[in-house]
């Protein structure tokens, strides 16, 4: 999962960034409206996380241009302001959610991923598309009833398709959401699709030839 931060406060951002990423969650960090403009059409966003706050403009005006040009990725507001009609507001415009400042991190990572679940229609932290079934909660996976074993990265890389399912994602977008910042290997995404491939069946995920990869709803 990749989200991207939009907060101007460092220290808190620096937090967030670290403990996103001990959990797997990749972070593009951004400070004003203007970078938000440009690091929102990162096609491998799952969420967005919103400060209101900002030092070139208003938070709430930003998510509300963005939903009236059908921009659409989850999205959860931060505010100091605890105010009743604030979050109301806010809501009305499009957020998917609101959490008020302070809080514990622990409570922003289940929100973003209850707001990607549902979205992506999955509820009971299952995912399941065609004979692929996901279990959010234990990483268990099973193909046409079948326990099967992956790796982390091998899971990621699954899971990441499954919620993309119908959507053809490139090679570029599945490094930098299974990988993030880290070293990858010239043909490591090729390597894992190929495992996949053979724990599962080979109609599972499809070559989309000089485009990318899809998940086949198989069954």
């Amino acid at each position: 999962m990749r989200i991207l931060l939009i907060e101007d406060n460092d220290l808190l951002a620096q937090g967030l960034t670290l403990s996103l990423e001990k959990l797997d969650i990749q972070v593009d960090h951004v400070t004003t409206v203007k970078q938000a403009e440009v690091a929102v059409h990162n096609e491998a966003l799952s969420a967005i996380v919103l400060d209101l706050g900002l030092p070139d403009g208003n938070g709430r005006t930003l998510l509300q241009q963005w939903r009236r040009r059908g921009i659409d990725i989850p999205t959860i507001v931060l505010t100091a302001n605890t105010d009743f009609d604030t979050k109301l507001a806010c809501l009305d415009i499009g957020a998917d959610d609101y959490l008020a400042k302070p809080f514990d991190v622990r409570e922003l990572v289940a929100r973003v991923k209850a707001i990607v679940r549902r979205r992506h229609g999955m509820f009971e932290n299952k995912l399941e598309v065609g004979a692929l079934s996901m279990d959010l909660n234990t990483h268990e996976v099973s193909f046409r009833g079948e326990a099967i074993q992956l790796s982390r990265r091998e899971y990621q890389l699954l899971l990441e398709l499954a919620q993309s399912s119908g959507r053809v994602l490139t090679r570029g977008q599945l490094e930098q959401l299974t990988y993030g910042w880290d070293e990858v290997g010239s043909n490591s995404i090729e390597v894992h699709i190929h495992h996949l491939r053979k724990k599962t069946c080979t109609e599972l995920i499809k070559t989309i030839r000089g485009i990318g990869y899809t998940l086949a709803e198989v069954e």
